[in-house]
């Protein structure tokens, strides 16, 4: 009966993070959390530099899916209309294609080992990670 007590408040705390977005960042990054028009601005490039004059590493996700489809929901775009703005950035010389990550592990693994680095994953990565930092944790999960 312990058990099963332990096993229900664990779901019952842990349940929240599924279902939610978070955008995550390496854990120099001098800001601990950023608002929506600062993280679009990012990702289309027209913020390049941290407060500190690090340079932003914007880092996606390859993989489709509810992930990736919430994010950029919240940020008011398609995935398809911010790979038309990156590209047209790079084709005019203002600016690199973010680097795409094939999984949400290894873009966790990627973000935690290169400073200035800012990507999106699902909130139930984010655990037992300290070389990362979460900026934003409750974005809703869209079908």
């Amino acid at each position: 009966m312990k058990g099963l007590l332990s096993l229900i408040t664990l779901l019952l705390v842990t349940a929240p993070a599924f279902g939610q977005v978070a955008v995550v960042a390496h854990a120099s990054v001098p800001a601990d959390s950023i608002n929506k028009s600062d993280l679009l601005r990012m990702f289309s490039g027209d913020i390049e530099h941290w407060e500190d004059g690090s340079p932003v590493v914007v880092v996606d996700l390859a993989e489709k899916g509810a992930v990736r489809d919430s994010f950029y929901a919240y940020l008011g775009k398609t995935s398809s209309r911010m790979r038309s703005v990156w590209l047209k950035r790079k084709l005019t010389g203002e600016g690199e294609l973010p680097r795409s990550i094939e999984s949400q592990e290894e873009l966790i693994a990627v973000i935690s080992q290169t400073v200035g680095a800012i990507g999106f994953v699902s909130r139930e990565f984010t655990n037992g990670h300290p070389e990362i930092k979460v900026l934003i944790d409750s974005i809703p999960m869209t079908e």
